[in-house]
Protein backbone atom coordinates (compact mmCIF):
# COMPACT_ATOMS: atom_id res chain seq x y z
CA UNK A 1 0.00 0.00 0.00
CA UNK A 2 1.20 3.41 -0.83
CA UNK A 3 0.37 6.66 0.84
CA UNK A 4 -1.51 9.19 -1.28
CA UNK A 5 -0.27 12.74 -1.18
CA UNK A 6 -2.45 15.81 -1.27
CA UNK A 7 -0.03 17.98 -3.20
CA UNK A 8 -1.00 19.09 -6.66
CA UNK A 9 1.68 18.94 -9.32
CA UNK A 10 2.53 22.15 -11.11
CA UNK A 11 1.11 22.08 -14.64
CA UNK A 12 3.61 21.73 -17.46
CA UNK A 13 3.22 22.75 -21.07
CA UNK A 14 2.38 19.15 -21.92
CA UNK A 15 -0.37 19.04 -19.31
CA UNK A 16 -2.48 21.40 -21.40
CA UNK A 17 -2.55 18.87 -24.22
CA UNK A 18 -5.56 16.87 -23.17
CA UNK A 19 -5.92 13.16 -23.72
CA UNK A 20 -9.72 13.57 -23.69
CA UNK A 21 -10.64 17.00 -25.05
CA UNK A 22 -14.03 16.16 -26.49
CA UNK A 23 -15.84 14.74 -23.49
CA UNK A 24 -19.48 15.79 -23.27
CA UNK A 25 -19.97 17.65 -20.03
CA UNK A 26 -23.68 16.92 -19.90
CA UNK A 27 -23.50 13.30 -18.76
CA UNK A 28 -25.41 12.52 -15.61
CA UNK A 29 -23.63 10.83 -12.73
CA UNK A 30 -25.38 8.40 -10.41
CA UNK A 31 -25.66 8.88 -6.65
CA UNK A 32 -25.38 12.63 -7.16
CA UNK A 33 -21.59 12.33 -7.24
CA UNK A 34 -19.93 15.11 -9.19
CA UNK A 35 -16.84 14.06 -11.10
CA UNK A 36 -14.75 16.70 -12.83
CA UNK A 37 -14.27 16.40 -16.57
CA UNK A 38 -10.55 16.06 -16.73
CA UNK A 39 -7.81 17.49 -18.80
CA UNK A 40 -4.26 16.23 -18.48
CA UNK A 41 -3.75 18.12 -15.23
CA UNK A 42 -4.63 15.99 -12.24
CA UNK A 43 -6.24 18.65 -10.07
CA UNK A 44 -8.58 16.94 -7.69
CA UNK A 45 -10.72 19.96 -6.98
CA UNK A 46 -11.09 21.77 -10.27
CA UNK A 47 -13.92 21.07 -12.72
CA UNK A 48 -13.94 21.45 -16.44
CA UNK A 49 -14.27 25.06 -17.54
CA UNK A 50 -14.20 26.27 -21.12
CA UNK A 51 -12.48 29.44 -19.94
CA UNK A 52 -9.50 27.38 -18.79
CA UNK A 53 -8.98 25.67 -22.11
CA UNK A 54 -6.28 26.79 -24.48
CA UNK A 55 -8.21 28.49 -27.23
CA UNK A 56 -7.12 27.93 -30.77
CA UNK A 57 -6.89 31.68 -31.25
CA UNK A 58 -4.60 32.21 -28.25
CA UNK A 59 -2.36 29.20 -28.89
CA UNK A 60 1.09 30.08 -30.26
CA UNK A 61 0.74 27.14 -32.62
CA UNK A 62 -2.46 28.40 -34.18
CA UNK A 63 -1.75 32.01 -35.24
CA UNK A 64 -3.06 33.73 -38.29
CA UNK A 65 -1.28 33.37 -41.60
CA UNK A 66 -0.04 36.95 -41.35
CA UNK A 67 1.35 36.49 -37.84
CA UNK A 68 3.12 33.15 -38.27
CA UNK A 69 6.15 32.66 -40.54
CA UNK A 70 5.14 29.02 -40.91
CA UNK A 71 1.63 29.70 -42.18
CA UNK A 72 1.81 32.03 -45.18
CA UNK A 73 -0.89 32.54 -47.73
CA UNK A 74 -1.46 29.97 -50.47
CA UNK A 75 0.17 32.33 -52.95
CA UNK A 76 3.30 32.63 -50.83
CA UNK A 77 3.72 29.00 -49.80
CA UNK A 78 2.52 25.77 -51.40
CA UNK A 79 2.71 24.04 -48.03
CA UNK A 80 0.42 26.29 -46.01
CA UNK A 81 -3.05 26.71 -47.45
CA UNK A 82 -5.90 28.60 -45.84
CA UNK A 83 -7.91 26.97 -43.05
CA UNK A 84 -10.82 26.43 -45.42
CA UNK A 85 -8.69 24.71 -48.04
CA UNK A 86 -6.45 22.61 -45.81
CA UNK A 87 -7.68 19.10 -44.90
CA UNK A 88 -5.79 19.42 -41.60
CA UNK A 89 -7.75 22.47 -40.42
CA UNK A 90 -11.31 21.19 -40.24
CA UNK A 91 -13.87 21.78 -37.45
CA UNK A 92 -12.31 19.02 -35.32
CA UNK A 93 -8.96 20.86 -35.05
CA UNK A 94 -8.32 21.42 -31.32
CA UNK A 95 -5.33 22.24 -29.09
CA UNK A 96 -3.97 18.84 -30.13
CA UNK A 97 -2.28 20.42 -33.14
CA UNK A 98 1.37 19.48 -33.10
CA UNK A 99 4.03 22.08 -33.98
CA UNK A 100 6.76 19.52 -34.37
CA UNK A 101 6.00 18.45 -37.92
CA UNK A 102 6.71 22.04 -39.05
CA UNK A 103 10.20 22.18 -37.60
CA UNK A 104 12.90 22.78 -40.24
CA UNK A 105 15.32 20.67 -38.19
CA UNK A 106 13.35 17.44 -38.46
CA UNK A 107 14.80 15.14 -41.09
CA UNK A 108 12.89 11.92 -41.69
CA UNK A 109 13.40 8.85 -43.78
CA UNK A 110 10.67 9.56 -46.29
CA UNK A 111 7.89 7.12 -47.08
CA UNK A 112 5.02 8.06 -49.37
CA UNK A 113 1.75 6.65 -47.98
CA UNK A 114 -0.54 4.79 -50.31
CA UNK A 115 -4.04 5.78 -51.25
CA UNK A 116 -6.83 3.23 -51.14
CA UNK A 117 -6.62 2.92 -54.92
CA UNK A 118 -2.94 1.96 -54.79
CA UNK A 119 -3.46 -1.33 -53.01
CA UNK A 120 -6.53 -3.54 -52.78
CA UNK A 121 -5.08 -5.29 -49.70
CA UNK A 122 -6.24 -2.47 -47.41
CA UNK A 123 -9.74 -1.03 -47.48
CA UNK A 124 -12.95 -0.05 -45.71
CA UNK A 125 -15.51 -2.86 -45.72
CA UNK A 126 -18.19 -1.47 -43.43
CA UNK A 127 -19.37 1.23 -41.06
CA UNK A 128 -21.39 0.81 -37.86
CA UNK A 129 -23.35 3.90 -36.91
CA UNK A 130 -25.85 4.45 -34.13
CA UNK A 131 -26.49 8.06 -33.20
CA UNK A 132 -26.33 7.68 -29.43
CA UNK A 133 -22.86 8.80 -28.45
CA UNK A 134 -19.18 9.16 -29.28
CA UNK A 135 -17.25 5.88 -29.29
CA UNK A 136 -14.62 5.66 -26.53
CA UNK A 137 -13.87 1.92 -26.25
CA UNK A 138 -13.88 -1.30 -28.29
CA UNK A 139 -13.38 -5.01 -27.63
CA UNK A 140 -13.74 -7.93 -30.04
CA UNK A 141 -14.14 -11.60 -29.16
CA UNK A 142 -15.03 -14.37 -31.61
CA UNK A 143 -17.72 -12.88 -33.88
CA UNK A 144 -18.90 -10.21 -31.42
CA UNK A 145 -17.81 -6.59 -31.18
CA UNK A 146 -18.47 -4.54 -28.03
CA UNK A 147 -18.56 -0.75 -28.26
CA UNK A 148 -18.67 1.72 -25.36
CA UNK A 149 -19.76 5.33 -25.66
CA UNK A 150 -20.54 8.46 -23.68
CA UNK A 151 -24.24 7.52 -23.82
CA UNK A 152 -23.47 4.94 -21.08
CA UNK A 153 -24.55 2.17 -23.48
CA UNK A 154 -22.53 -0.89 -24.43
CA UNK A 155 -23.59 -2.05 -27.89
CA UNK A 156 -22.91 -5.55 -29.20
CA UNK A 157 -22.48 -6.08 -32.94
CA UNK A 158 -22.42 -9.29 -34.97
CA UNK A 159 -21.61 -9.53 -38.68
CA UNK A 160 -21.62 -5.72 -38.85
CA UNK A 161 -25.19 -5.54 -37.55
CA UNK A 162 -26.45 -4.54 -34.12
CA UNK A 163 -26.98 -7.74 -32.17
CA UNK A 164 -27.89 -6.59 -28.67
CA UNK A 165 -26.87 -4.11 -26.00
CA UNK A 166 -26.93 -3.27 -22.31
CA UNK A 167 -26.68 -0.10 -20.27
CA UNK A 168 -24.81 0.94 -17.15
CA UNK A 169 -26.62 3.36 -14.89
CA UNK A 170 -23.80 5.87 -14.80
CA UNK A 171 -20.50 6.88 -16.30
CA UNK A 172 -19.39 6.92 -19.92
CA UNK A 173 -17.65 3.69 -20.93
CA UNK A 174 -13.93 4.45 -21.27
CA UNK A 175 -12.54 0.90 -21.45
CA UNK A 176 -13.69 -2.66 -22.22
CA UNK A 177 -11.76 -5.92 -21.77
CA UNK A 178 -13.01 -9.50 -21.95
CA UNK A 179 -11.74 -12.42 -19.85
CA UNK A 180 -13.46 -15.66 -20.78
CA UNK A 181 -17.16 -15.23 -20.04
CA UNK A 182 -16.66 -12.00 -18.09
CA UNK A 183 -16.82 -8.54 -19.64
CA UNK A 184 -15.16 -5.74 -17.63
CA UNK A 185 -16.10 -2.12 -18.35
CA UNK A 186 -14.31 0.91 -16.88
CA UNK A 187 -16.35 4.06 -16.34
CA UNK A 188 -15.89 7.75 -15.74
CA UNK A 189 -17.57 7.44 -12.34
CA UNK A 190 -14.51 5.56 -11.06
CA UNK A 191 -16.12 2.11 -11.04
CA UNK A 192 -15.43 -1.12 -12.90
CA UNK A 193 -18.51 -3.14 -13.76
CA UNK A 194 -18.56 -6.84 -14.59
CA UNK A 195 -21.03 -8.46 -16.99
CA UNK A 196 -21.80 -11.98 -18.15
CA UNK A 197 -23.84 -13.39 -21.03
CA UNK A 198 -26.95 -15.23 -19.87
CA UNK A 199 -26.80 -18.99 -20.37
CA UNK A 200 -30.48 -19.04 -21.38
CA UNK A 201 -30.47 -16.04 -23.70
CA UNK A 202 -27.20 -15.12 -25.49
CA UNK A 203 -28.59 -11.66 -26.24
CA UNK A 204 -28.99 -10.87 -22.54
CA UNK A 205 -26.05 -9.53 -20.51
CA UNK A 206 -26.34 -9.51 -16.74
CA UNK A 207 -24.27 -7.42 -14.37
CA UNK A 208 -22.62 -9.76 -11.90
CA UNK A 209 -20.51 -7.33 -9.92
CA UNK A 210 -18.92 -3.93 -9.40
CA UNK A 211 -15.29 -3.39 -8.45
CA UNK A 212 -14.59 -2.96 -5.63
CA UNK A 213 -17.29 -5.23 -4.19
CA UNK A 214 -19.45 -3.86 -1.39
CA UNK A 215 -18.29 -6.50 1.09
CA UNK A 216 -14.65 -5.57 0.43
CA UNK A 217 -15.47 -1.89 0.98
CA UNK A 218 -17.25 -2.60 4.27
CA UNK A 219 -14.48 -4.86 5.53
CA UNK A 220 -11.75 -2.43 4.52
CA UNK A 221 -13.48 0.59 6.04
CA UNK A 222 -13.30 -0.94 9.52
CA UNK A 223 -9.52 -0.61 9.62
CA UNK A 224 -8.26 3.01 9.84
CA UNK A 225 -4.95 2.01 8.26
CA UNK A 226 -6.77 1.27 4.99
CA UNK A 227 -7.55 4.95 4.44
CA UNK A 228 -5.44 7.23 2.27
CA UNK A 229 -5.72 10.96 1.66
CA UNK A 230 -7.01 11.58 -1.87
CA UNK A 231 -7.38 15.34 -1.60
CA UNK A 232 -7.28 17.94 1.12
CA UNK A 233 -9.50 16.99 4.06
CA UNK A 234 -10.83 13.92 2.23
CA UNK A 235 -9.83 10.30 2.80
CA UNK A 236 -11.02 7.07 1.23
CA UNK A 237 -10.04 3.42 1.41
CA UNK A 238 -7.19 2.48 -0.91
CA UNK A 239 -9.12 -0.16 -2.89
CA UNK A 240 -11.36 2.50 -4.52
CA UNK A 241 -10.60 4.74 -7.48
CA UNK A 242 -11.78 8.25 -6.68
CA UNK A 243 -11.60 9.57 -10.26
CA UNK A 244 -12.39 8.29 -13.76
CA UNK A 245 -11.18 4.88 -14.93
CA UNK A 246 -9.16 5.64 -18.05
CA UNK A 247 -7.85 2.20 -19.07
CA UNK A 248 -8.02 -1.54 -18.38
CA UNK A 249 -5.71 -4.42 -19.28
CA UNK A 250 -5.47 -8.16 -18.58
CA UNK A 251 -2.29 -10.14 -18.02
CA UNK A 252 -1.41 -13.00 -20.36
CA UNK A 253 -3.24 -15.76 -18.47
CA UNK A 254 -6.19 -13.43 -17.71
CA UNK A 255 -5.95 -13.95 -13.96
CA UNK A 256 -5.18 -10.31 -13.14
CA UNK A 257 -6.92 -7.11 -14.20
CA UNK A 258 -5.06 -3.78 -14.19
CA UNK A 259 -6.91 -0.46 -14.00
CA UNK A 260 -5.45 3.00 -14.53
CA UNK A 261 -7.20 6.14 -13.40
CA UNK A 262 -7.11 9.91 -13.48
CA UNK A 263 -6.45 9.62 -9.73
CA UNK A 264 -2.81 8.80 -10.73
CA UNK A 265 -2.96 5.22 -9.42
CA UNK A 266 -2.59 1.75 -10.90
CA UNK A 267 -4.68 -0.94 -9.20
CA UNK A 268 -4.38 -4.72 -9.49
CA UNK A 269 -7.49 -6.92 -9.24
CA UNK A 270 -7.89 -10.69 -9.07
CA UNK A 271 -10.30 -11.79 -11.79
CA UNK A 272 -11.64 -14.83 -9.94
CA UNK A 273 -13.10 -13.01 -6.91
CA UNK A 274 -12.82 -9.30 -7.92
CA UNK A 275 -10.55 -8.53 -4.97
CA UNK A 276 -8.18 -5.55 -5.14
CA UNK A 277 -4.71 -6.93 -4.44
CA UNK A 278 -2.61 -3.80 -4.77
CA UNK A 279 -2.73 -0.05 -5.35
CA UNK A 280 0.29 1.80 -6.71
CA UNK A 281 0.83 5.56 -6.78
CA UNK A 282 2.23 5.25 -10.28
CA UNK A 283 2.48 8.80 -11.63
CA UNK A 284 2.32 12.51 -10.84
CA UNK A 285 -0.65 13.03 -13.16
CA UNK A 286 -3.49 11.08 -14.73
CA UNK A 287 -2.75 7.52 -15.89
CA UNK A 288 -3.94 7.50 -19.51
CA UNK A 289 -2.90 3.99 -20.55
CA UNK A 290 -1.90 0.66 -19.05
CA UNK A 291 -0.91 -2.54 -20.84
CA UNK A 292 0.30 -5.87 -19.46
CA UNK A 293 3.19 -7.16 -21.53
CA UNK A 294 5.78 -9.92 -21.67
CA UNK A 295 7.74 -11.49 -18.78
CA UNK A 296 5.35 -10.26 -16.11
CA UNK A 297 5.95 -6.61 -16.98
CA UNK A 298 3.27 -3.91 -16.90
CA UNK A 299 3.62 -0.57 -18.70
CA UNK A 300 1.87 2.66 -17.70
CA UNK A 301 1.68 5.97 -19.57
CA UNK A 302 0.62 9.24 -18.03
CA UNK A 303 -0.29 12.86 -18.67
CA UNK A 304 2.90 13.68 -16.76
CA UNK A 305 4.81 12.66 -19.92
CA UNK A 306 6.35 9.44 -18.60
CA UNK A 307 6.19 5.75 -19.47
CA UNK A 308 7.03 3.47 -16.54
CA UNK A 309 7.73 -0.25 -16.29
CA UNK A 310 6.56 -2.43 -13.40
CA UNK A 311 7.42 -6.09 -12.82
CA UNK A 312 5.19 -8.67 -11.17
CA UNK A 313 6.86 -10.85 -8.56
CA UNK A 314 5.50 -13.53 -6.28
CA UNK A 315 6.05 -13.22 -2.53
CA UNK A 316 4.80 -16.49 -1.11
CA UNK A 317 1.15 -16.63 -2.08
CA UNK A 318 0.98 -12.89 -2.68
CA UNK A 319 1.61 -10.93 -5.85
CA UNK A 320 3.46 -7.64 -5.70
CA UNK A 321 4.58 -5.22 -8.41
CA UNK A 322 7.89 -3.36 -8.28
CA UNK A 323 9.05 -0.34 -10.24
CA UNK A 324 11.70 -1.25 -12.84
CA UNK A 325 12.50 1.80 -14.95
CA UNK A 326 11.20 4.92 -16.69
CA UNK A 327 11.30 4.43 -20.46
CA UNK A 328 10.31 7.95 -21.44
CA UNK A 329 10.18 11.38 -19.85
CA UNK A 330 8.88 14.26 -21.95
CA UNK A 331 6.87 17.48 -21.71
CA UNK A 332 3.83 16.31 -23.68
CA UNK A 333 1.29 13.80 -22.40
CA UNK A 334 1.52 10.06 -23.09
CA UNK A 335 -1.86 9.08 -24.51
CA UNK A 336 -1.62 5.42 -25.61
CA UNK A 337 0.43 2.24 -25.19
CA UNK A 338 0.56 -1.09 -27.01
CA UNK A 339 2.77 -4.18 -26.78
CA UNK A 340 3.74 -6.76 -29.36
CA UNK A 341 4.52 -9.64 -27.02
CA UNK A 342 5.78 -11.95 -29.79
CA UNK A 343 8.44 -9.44 -30.84
CA UNK A 344 8.97 -7.89 -27.37
CA UNK A 345 8.30 -4.38 -28.67
CA UNK A 346 6.59 -1.59 -26.72
CA UNK A 347 4.86 1.31 -28.50
CA UNK A 348 3.91 4.66 -26.98
CA UNK A 349 1.72 7.36 -28.54
CA UNK A 350 1.90 10.99 -27.42
CA UNK A 351 -0.10 14.18 -27.71
CA UNK A 352 2.54 15.60 -30.09
CA UNK A 353 1.59 13.03 -32.75
CA UNK A 354 4.74 10.89 -32.40
CA UNK A 355 4.93 7.15 -31.66
CA UNK A 356 8.03 6.00 -29.75
CA UNK A 357 8.98 2.34 -29.58
CA UNK A 358 11.38 0.17 -27.59
CA UNK A 359 12.76 -3.24 -28.51
CA UNK A 360 14.14 -5.71 -26.04
CA UNK A 361 17.32 -7.63 -26.52
CA UNK A 362 18.85 -7.93 -23.07
CA UNK A 363 16.92 -4.89 -21.90
CA UNK A 364 14.42 -2.43 -23.32
CA UNK A 365 16.09 0.27 -25.39
CA UNK A 366 14.50 2.98 -27.52
CA UNK A 367 14.78 1.97 -31.16
CA UNK A 368 13.10 4.82 -33.00
CA UNK A 369 10.01 6.91 -33.62
CA UNK A 370 7.14 6.72 -36.10
CA UNK A 371 5.87 10.03 -37.45
CA UNK A 372 2.70 9.85 -39.47
CA UNK A 373 0.22 12.15 -37.73
CA UNK A 374 -0.40 15.88 -37.64
CA UNK A 375 -2.19 15.78 -34.28
CA UNK A 376 -2.24 13.70 -31.10
CA UNK A 377 -2.05 9.91 -31.20
CA UNK A 378 -5.08 8.72 -29.21
CA UNK A 379 -4.88 4.92 -29.55
CA UNK A 380 -2.58 2.08 -30.61
CA UNK A 381 -3.04 -1.59 -31.51
CA UNK A 382 -0.81 -4.42 -32.73
CA UNK A 383 -1.44 -7.61 -34.71
CA UNK A 384 1.22 -9.88 -36.17
CA UNK A 385 3.90 -7.60 -37.59
CA UNK A 386 1.47 -4.69 -37.92
CA UNK A 387 1.10 -1.59 -35.76
CA UNK A 388 -1.90 0.75 -35.98
CA UNK A 389 -2.06 4.30 -34.65
CA UNK A 390 -5.28 6.31 -34.47
CA UNK A 391 -5.16 10.07 -34.15
CA UNK A 392 -7.08 13.26 -33.51
CA UNK A 393 -6.32 14.10 -37.15
CA UNK A 394 -9.05 11.51 -38.07
CA UNK A 395 -6.63 9.04 -39.70
CA UNK A 396 -5.17 5.62 -38.92
CA UNK A 397 -1.56 4.89 -39.86
CA UNK A 398 -0.73 1.25 -40.55
CA UNK A 399 2.90 0.21 -40.11
CA UNK A 400 4.65 -3.10 -40.73
CA UNK A 401 7.80 -4.13 -38.88
CA UNK A 402 10.32 -6.26 -40.76
CA UNK A 403 13.88 -6.91 -39.59
CA UNK A 404 13.65 -4.08 -37.09
CA UNK A 405 12.56 -1.55 -39.74
CA UNK A 406 9.07 -0.02 -39.75
CA UNK A 407 7.40 0.87 -43.04
CA UNK A 408 4.15 2.79 -43.43
CA UNK A 409 1.92 0.49 -45.49
CA UNK A 410 -1.13 2.72 -45.66
CA UNK A 411 -3.07 5.61 -44.16
CA UNK A 412 -6.71 4.68 -43.57
CA UNK A 413 -9.09 7.60 -44.10
CA UNK A 414 -12.83 7.59 -43.49
CA UNK A 415 -13.64 9.07 -40.10
CA UNK A 416 -15.03 12.57 -39.65
CA UNK A 417 -13.74 12.90 -36.10
CA UNK A 418 -10.78 11.90 -33.91
CA UNK A 419 -10.05 8.16 -33.84
CA UNK A 420 -10.36 7.30 -30.13
CA UNK A 421 -9.98 3.50 -30.01
CA UNK A 422 -8.77 0.53 -32.05
CA UNK A 423 -9.00 -3.24 -31.83
CA UNK A 424 -7.81 -5.91 -34.27
CA UNK A 425 -8.93 -9.49 -34.91
CA UNK A 426 -8.22 -12.31 -37.34
CA UNK A 427 -10.07 -12.15 -40.63
CA UNK A 428 -12.55 -15.08 -40.53
CA UNK A 429 -12.72 -15.11 -44.33
CA UNK A 430 -8.95 -15.33 -44.81
CA UNK A 431 -7.69 -18.35 -46.73
CA UNK A 432 -4.58 -20.37 -45.93
CA UNK A 433 -2.77 -18.23 -48.49
CA UNK A 434 -3.86 -15.02 -46.74
CA UNK A 435 -3.03 -15.99 -43.16
CA UNK A 436 -1.64 -12.52 -42.49
CA UNK A 437 -4.97 -10.79 -43.11
CA UNK A 438 -6.75 -8.89 -40.34
CA UNK A 439 -9.96 -7.05 -39.52
CA UNK A 440 -9.45 -3.66 -37.86
CA UNK A 441 -12.20 -1.88 -35.92
CA UNK A 442 -11.82 1.85 -35.28
CA UNK A 443 -14.07 3.91 -33.00
CA UNK A 444 -14.35 7.65 -33.35
CA UNK A 445 -15.82 10.76 -31.80
CA UNK A 446 -17.91 11.01 -34.99
CA UNK A 447 -20.18 8.36 -33.34
CA UNK A 448 -19.20 5.62 -35.79
CA UNK A 449 -17.15 2.43 -35.91
CA UNK A 450 -15.34 1.67 -39.17
CA UNK A 451 -14.42 -1.87 -40.22
CA UNK A 452 -11.29 -2.38 -42.33
CA UNK A 453 -9.70 -5.41 -43.96
CA UNK A 454 -5.90 -5.18 -44.05
CA UNK A 455 -3.01 -7.44 -44.97
CA UNK A 456 0.62 -7.66 -43.93
CA UNK A 457 1.57 -8.58 -47.47
CA UNK A 458 3.01 -5.49 -49.18
CA UNK A 459 2.42 -4.67 -52.82
CA UNK A 460 5.25 -4.20 -55.34
CA UNK A 461 5.05 -0.44 -54.82
CA UNK A 462 5.37 -0.90 -51.06
CA UNK A 463 8.37 -3.19 -51.51
CA UNK A 464 10.02 -0.48 -53.59
CA UNK A 465 9.24 2.10 -50.90
CA UNK A 466 10.72 -0.19 -48.26
CA UNK A 467 13.98 -0.46 -50.20
CA UNK A 468 14.09 3.32 -50.65
CA UNK A 469 13.51 3.81 -46.95
CA UNK A 470 16.28 1.41 -45.95
CA UNK A 471 18.66 3.05 -48.43
CA UNK A 472 17.90 6.55 -47.14
CA UNK A 473 18.25 5.44 -43.52
CA UNK A 474 21.64 3.89 -44.32
CA UNK A 475 22.76 7.10 -46.05
CA UNK A 476 21.74 9.21 -43.04
CA UNK A 477 23.69 6.94 -40.71
CA UNK A 478 26.75 7.28 -42.96
CA UNK A 479 26.36 11.07 -42.96
CA UNK A 480 26.55 11.09 -39.18
CA UNK A 481 29.95 9.41 -39.34
CA UNK A 482 31.30 12.39 -41.33
CA UNK A 483 29.16 15.15 -39.84
CA UNK A 484 25.45 15.85 -40.05
CA UNK A 485 24.14 17.84 -42.99
CA UNK A 486 21.57 20.59 -42.58
CA UNK A 487 18.11 19.39 -43.66
CA UNK A 488 16.45 21.04 -46.62
CA UNK A 489 12.90 22.30 -46.70
CA UNK A 490 12.01 19.49 -49.11
CA UNK A 491 12.95 16.85 -46.55
CA UNK A 492 10.48 18.32 -44.07
CA UNK A 493 7.47 18.25 -46.40
CA UNK A 494 8.29 15.27 -48.59
CA UNK A 495 6.12 12.82 -46.68
CA UNK A 496 3.22 12.54 -44.29
CA UNK A 497 4.43 9.21 -42.94
CA UNK A 498 7.98 8.59 -41.79
CA UNK A 499 10.37 6.57 -39.65
CA UNK A 500 13.19 7.95 -37.57
CA UNK A 501 15.95 6.18 -35.67
CA UNK A 502 16.99 7.60 -32.29
CA UNK A 503 20.39 8.55 -33.66
CA UNK A 504 18.93 11.13 -36.05
CA UNK A 505 15.88 12.12 -34.03
CA UNK A 506 15.89 15.89 -33.56
CA UNK A 507 15.60 17.15 -29.99
CA UNK A 508 13.42 20.14 -29.21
Amino acid sequence: MFAQTSSISRPKFGSFLRSDPYINNNNEVEDDEQFSIRDSSASATSTYDDDNRLSIESSPWNQSAAASPWNQSAAASPWNQSAAASPWNQPWTQPYTSPFHKSPWSKFAAVTPLNDSDDCNHGLIGSLVREDGNIYSLAAVNDLLYTGSDSKNIRVWKNQKEYTGFKSNSGLVKAIVIAGEKIFTGHQDGKIRVWKISAKNPRLHKRIGTLPKLKHIVKGSMNPSNYVEVRRHKNTIWIKHFDAISCLSLNEDQTLLYSGSWDKTLKVWRVSDFKCLESINAHNDAVNSVVAGFDGMVFTGSADGTVKVWRRELQGKRTKHFFVQTLLKQECAVTALAVNSASSVVYCGSSNGIVHYWEREKQLTESGTLKGHKQAVLCLATAGNLVFSGSADKTICMWVRENGIHMCLSILNGHNGPVKCLTVGKDPDATAKDKRQWIVYSGSLDKSVKVWRVSEQPSELQNLQSQNQKTQLKEEQQQQMYGALSPSADSVHSSQCSFSSPSNHARY
